[in-house]
């Protein structure tokens, strides 16, 4: 994947942009003189690196509009409110983790965060977020829902047609370097997959993969990808087996590192893929000596 200038602004239209950053950050000027953000980065530097742009270009920020509550898309919040005043936005059950960001390290590890787990790319600063609706975009942007990677995760089309996905596909450099990316409900993942595979824009910008016309190949590359990690999980419970044990194995085929942060993000996904599989009844569940075990049915 080509990787451009870190927090080099990108034309995707004549009023649609995105900033070229760790999560692209998107742009949308509403009016000669302000403009509203797609996400704010992952922390302070972050926001104030995008301040120093919208101040190049004279630009006042109204508004920014968050996809979803992960931290490394509302990390710049707190700092930009507290510089412009803008408005921050949020949708569904993101908006109250935006408000209360312990909720991200305490959902991933399953109860109270360890101090290995509260920090920045993780806990973002807490900021002032409204609820999100139409209502509250600018003149023909609208909202398209993306569930699945988190809760209520929400992407946005402007009216020159420029799509920005947040998180809902990886690029395909990311899925053969790591095998498995987080994901919250495989069911609503692939959903918003296919449903995405289908669309049709001047431009997607998802915020971890190339921008491109065509979006349909990458957005196949991850369902299969999710088909795959799938059936590798179900073939690890031939035999019954623990969840620890599982996520060994799977660190073992993936040539992954466990650490505190891997051990709660991929712990939290391979979770969502065991329910998925038990509900789908691919896999079961016994108990043998107070321990959970998987296997296949």
């Amino acid at each position: 994947m080509e990787i451009g200038i870190l927090y080099e602004l990108v034309q995707a239209a004549e009023k649609s942009y995105y900033i070229n950053s760790p999560a692209k950050i998107g742009l949308v000027r509403i009016n000669d003189a302000e403009v509203c953000l797609i996400d704010s980065g992952n922390d302070k530097d972050a926001g104030r690196k995008v301040r120093k742009l919208l101040e190049d270009h004279n630009w006042n920020l109204r508004a920014i509009y968050n996809t979803h509550s992960n931290a490394d898309h509302i990390g710049g919040n707190h700092y930009l409110k507290a510089q412009t005043g803008c408005r921050i936005y949020a949708p569904g059950i993101e908006h109250d983790f935006t408000r209360h960001t312990l909720l991200e390290p305490s959902f991933l590890y399953g109860g109270f965060p360890p101090k290995a787990l509260r920090h920045k790319f993780l806990l973002a600063q807490e900021s002032e977020a409204e609820y999100l609706t139409e209502d509250c975009l600018p003149d023909g942007m609208t909202m398209i829902p993306l569930p699945g990677h988190f809760f209520d995760m929400t992407g946005f089309r402007t009216d020159e047609d420029v799509v920005y996905l947040a998180d809902c596909l990886s690029a395909e450099e990311t899925l053969e370097k790591y095998g498995i990316t987080f994901i919250y409900d495989v069911a609503a993942y692939l959903d918003t997959l296919e449903r995405v595979k289908n669309m049709e824009a001047r431009l997607f910008v998802p915020a971890h993969a190339q921008e491109t016309e065509n979006i349909a190949p990458l957005a196949q590359i991850n369902i299969d990808k999710v088909y795959e990690t799938a059936d590798r999980i179900v073939s690890l419970c031939s035999q019954p087996i623990c969840f620890e044990h599982i996520l060994r194995d799977l660190f073992a085929a993936y040539e992954l590192t466990m650490n505190f942060q891997q051990y709660a993000l991929v712990g939290s996904t391979v979770r969502s893929y065991l329910a998925w599989l038990l509900d789908s009844g691919r896999l079961a569940v016994e108990f043998e000596d107070n321990m959970l075990l998987w296997r296949t049915c």
